[in-house]
């Protein structure tokens, strides 16, 4: 039998320990076992076997030591095994399990449901509350109700999607995915009125109205509009100024309903609860998940009151809004706002000072963009095109140094660390990109 119980029981390191080989013993023991049994559809980048988590470091199975910069892909905005969320989980744990929302109560779920519509980014009603929530347990499923709301309440079909966008491989949200095209590729036909075009730029905007609108693409026949405020899998790409305003002013002159896909860019990992913020934008619906739990499996759609209308038994969810998800989400909300958000654009302008010198000195690593923990740089070949390859074998060699990293876009390496990283461990990670810069 092969022994996972972690090699240390006392803290871990703050910085990398690698003391067998890569892959371990018992690592490469799991890997194999892994591969009769699991579907060759997921994608591992390298061969970890983690056994247990602590802030931004995980232990192997072998008793190895990372720095983890990527957070479970920006799940776990607390870090890992953050003891405040560890103790709801099992406090939550030893009273209630479950007991589906969709068909009862219970006060975990209704009090996120209150503190998520309070600080909803939609105008706040005087006479009222001005948001309901629905909880789901993904971003793709969360996404997919959103497609639901925006046709049921507009009575229209159409969507517009963004290329380069990730909402999820399920099948609705699979149809706004354009990020890859092994995510689509075989599962046709997808779903129907779905229209693509380009990210981030007020040029994708004139050819929408100008050139969509007056020939294809009726505007009174749109539900919706779908945008990540900052793009995640397709690069973590901030749009041009003013894009996002647009989009606002698009969607209301033509009662065209926007979707904002908040699923890794929101719940503080910009340094603002949802992205959309830091462009004073206010959209019609949210879709949230990954760090609203701090690695538990929840999702939510947030919409405006007088949106989310839709009758009873027309959208529903078994396990949405459990209620250990719940307890863990209530304190992940509270551990933001008492200091992670702030530490999340507090570390973020390091990471980006610190990248930017990266880049001053290595012509084969791009500036940074991003905000706050959501950052990621380019790399390049020696001409100064996309080189997916050197970012492919950088992922390898920082992992056999200690450091997880994961990519993004065409040839991008995303820094999407829990918000709780400090200065000494952005500086860590930093001299291990350098060391591998200098060897290429």
């Amino acid at each position: 039998m092969l022994n996972l119980t972690p090699k240390r029981d006392r803290p871990l390191p703050k910085h990398p320990s690698i003391i067998t080989d890569l892959p371990g013993p018992e690592t490469k023991a799991l890997v194999e076992r892994d591969c009769s049994v699991t579907s060759p559809s997921y994608t591992r980048d390298y061969p970890l076997v983690v056994a247990r988590g602590e802030g931004c470091m995980l232990e192997d199975v072998d008793g190895n030591v990372f720095l983890d910069f990527t957070a479970g892909i920006a799940v776990t905005a607390t870090g890992h095994a953050h003891p405040q969320v560890v103790r709801a989980i099992h406090e939550q744990s030893a009273k209630l399990l479950h007991m589906s929302g969709t068909d009862f109560y219970y006060p975990q779920m209704v009090e996120l449901a209150e503190k998520l519509a309070f600080r909803a980014p939609f105008p706040q009603s005087s006479t009222g509350n001005s948001t309901r929530v629905f909880f789901s347990n993904s971003g793709a499923e969360s996404n997919e109700g959103a497609i639901k709301l925006a046709r049921y309440y507009t009575k229209r079909s159409g969507i517009v999607a963004f290329l380069g966008a990730f909402h999820g491989r399920t099948y609705g949200a699979m149809s706004l995915t354009a990020s890859k095209r092994i995510q689509r590729q075989g599962f046709g036909p997808l779903l129907p009125g779905i229209t693509h075009i380009p990210y981030g730029t007020h040029a994708s905007l004139d050819y929408l109205e100008a050139k969509l609108f007056n020939t294809v693409l009726p505007p009174t026949e749109i539900a919706a509009i779908i945008v990540e405020p900052i793009q995640g899998e397709g690069g973590y790409i901030v749009p041009e100024d003013g894009f996002l305003a647009r989009i606002r002013d698009l969607c209301d002159r033509h009662q065209i309903l926007m979707i904002v896909d908040e699923v890794q860019s929101g719940m503080g990992r910009t340094g603002k609860l949802f992205a959309i913020q830091h462009w004073d934008v206010m959209p019609d619906i949210v879709t949230l998940a990954k760090g609203i739990a701090s690695g538990l499996p929840l999702g939510a759609i947030l919409a405006r009151a007088e949106i989310m209308t839709w009758p009873p038994g027309s959208h529903a969810t078994t396990f949405g809004g459990n209620p250990v998800a719940c307890a863990a989400a209530n304190v992940t909300l509270e551990l933001l706002e008492a200091e992670l958000m702030e530490n999340a654009r507090n570390m973020g302008e390091e990471l980006q000072a610190s990248l930017t010198q990266l880049s001053d000195k290595f012509a084969r690593i791009s500036t940074p963009r991003g905000k706050g923990l959501m950052v990621a740089v380019d790399l390049l070949d020696t001409e100064g095109n996309l080189d997916p390859s050197l970012r492919d074998r950088l992922l390898t060699q920082a992992f056999e140094r200690g450091l997880l990293l994961i990519g993004c876009g065409q040839a991008a390496i995303r820094f999407c660390p829990p918000l709780v990283v400090d200065r000494q461990q952005i500086a860590i990670a930093l001299e291990i990109l350098t060391e591998l810069l200098n060897s290429q």
